[in-house]
């Protein structure tokens, strides 16, 4: 079964039919990379993969208990009315794991002021065995990690959300996503607000990531370093929906089936104004 999958998408704007009947699905391992011109429709596609927006036509279906996490451009929305500090918005993610932290402090400390009983060391034990087990030991550090390889340095990371520009909040968004590690996670230009360093700590997590990847980016270095199959939408015509066709491969791979493409489709329409033309030419000695 797949992750994700749509039966005839299509999607409707001012009128015009941004695209029409797309059928694609995401499965275990899939890297995607989503391109083409501006306004053919790709942030459309990626908002209502994400349910955030309503499909004029057609389905997008969700597997259950799928998570899905999504890195859209305005990150500053989703920051509003909220007043942590850097560090505090990365532990929203662990907050499961901080509660049970906070059980186990306080379990030492009653055995620390002589209550030793039985009940309360098989009660630690098991609490104990499940915070570790579920990353207790590592959150901390794969916060630090994240926050470091995003360009946030520790002295930063007591600053409020408040005082953060919109491309700092891009980078936090993106920071939290790969610390919640939803099963599909879809990035619009991440790479948009990183310096060198960013991008290339950015590629090499991705590069390991265990989910799926749907990315839209017009950094083709990245895409080439990340992605193993490229979905292209392409404008088929004034007033026409956008063509879609997906392609095996990364950035370049995609860019070297597009010229067979070209070429078999140039030969195509050579022939056939070559037949029209010998048409012509007969009609016209013979008519």
């Amino acid at each position: 079964m797949p992750l994700l999958a749509t039966k005839n998408l299509g999607h409707i704007f001012a009128d015009r039919s941004l695209f029409t009947e797309i059928n694609v699905t995401l499965d275990a391992a899939d890297r995607v990379g989503l391109v083409g011109p501006n306004g053919s429709g790709k942030t459309t596609l990626l908002r209502l993969l994400a349910d955030l927006l309503e499909p004029a036509e057609g389905d997008v279906v969700r597997g259950r208990d799928v998570s899905l996490g999504y890195l859209r451009q305005e990150a500053v929305l989703t920051f509003a009315g909220r007043d942590n500090t850097i560090y505090e918005e990365m532990l929203t993610v662990f907050m499961a794991l901080c509660e049970q932290e906070a059980q186990l402090r306080q379990m030492e400390k009653a055995m620390a002021d002589g209550d030793v009983s039985a009940e309360l060391l098989d009660r630690y034990g098991a609490l104990q065995h499940h915070f570790e087990a579920g990353g207790g030991y590592a959150y901390q550090v794969a916060i630090k990690r994240v926050l470091l390889g995003l360009g946030f340095p520790v002295e930063s990371w007591t600053t409020p959300l408040t005082h953060l520009s919109g491309g700092q909040k891009t980078r936090l968004l993106l920071g939290r996503l790969l610390l919640e590690e939803p099963d599909i996670l879809i990035l619009d230009e991440p790479t948009n607000h990183l310096d060198i360093a960013a991008v290339e700590w950015l590629e090499d997590t991705l590069r390991s990531w265990r989910g799926v990847l749907l990315i839209v980016s017009h950094d083709r270095y990245f895409l080439d370093s990340v992605v193993n199959q490229i979905w292209s939408l392409q404008p088929a015509g004034a007033d026409l929906p956008a063509r879609f066709r997906s392609y095996k491969g990364n950035y370049s791979r995609y860019l070297e089936q597009r010229q067979a493409e070209y070429e078999r489709e140039l030969k195509l329409f050579e022939a056939e104004q070559s037949r029209l033309q010998k048409e012509m030419e007969f009609i016209r000695k013979n008519i």
